[in-house]
């Protein structure tokens, strides 16, 4: 018996940037088809813009995107906008699996705009009527590379990473 996996399609939203270039070159070589997608490539997770094009077939998003802005109401604007077209044009596409990059600790760091809007994508991705919720949170310190095929298929998960430990656990 072998555990090999299957190869899927899956769209790394933010994919042009630090985190999501990364995170492209781990999942091609693992095999699978990863999609960088950003407005560089046609694709805005704000406006909608090449959205449907790009998930046609796909069975995982990354959401690695990260405001253009940190000021309180633009960056809680970008993440419920952007999460919101996904998780929507998601559900028309058929995907999957919805992973979202976080940040551990996020509901105790209320003062910050930018972190409420971190949670309130995550209550967005929590309160879903379908099989694509997932979260993936990480310490500032810490990278990490999800592996889409761990969690059972339409599970809600966590992934974390603590400082002394290299690889992800999941939750």
């Amino acid at each position: 018996m072998t555990n090999e996996r299957s190869p899927m399609k899956i769209v790394v939203i933010g994919g042009t940037g630090l985190i999501g270039s990364k995170l492209v070159n781990k999942l091609r070589e693992q095999g699978h088809e990863a999609v960088a997608a950003s407005p560089n490539s046609g694709v805005n997770s704000v406006t909608g813009e090449g959205l449907a094009e790009v998930l046609k077939d796909a069975s995982v998003v990354v959401d690695v995107t990260n405001s253009p802005s940190w000021e309180d109401a633009a960056v809680l604007k970008f993440f419920e906008t952007s999460t919101r077209n996904l998780l929507t044009y998601e559900a028309a596409a058929g995907v999957g699996h919805h992973v979202a990059l976080s940040v551990v600790g996020t509901e105790r760091l209320t003062e910050s705009g930018f972190f409420r809007a971190k949670m309130a994508q995550e209550n967005l991705i929590k309160a879903l009527k379908f099989p694509i919720r997932s979260s993936a949170q990480r310490n500032s310190s810490n990278s990490w590379a999800p592996s889409p095929n761990s969690p059972p298929s339409g599970k809600r998960f966590t992934c974390r990473l603590r400082s002394s430990s290299p690889s992800p656990r999941m939750t």
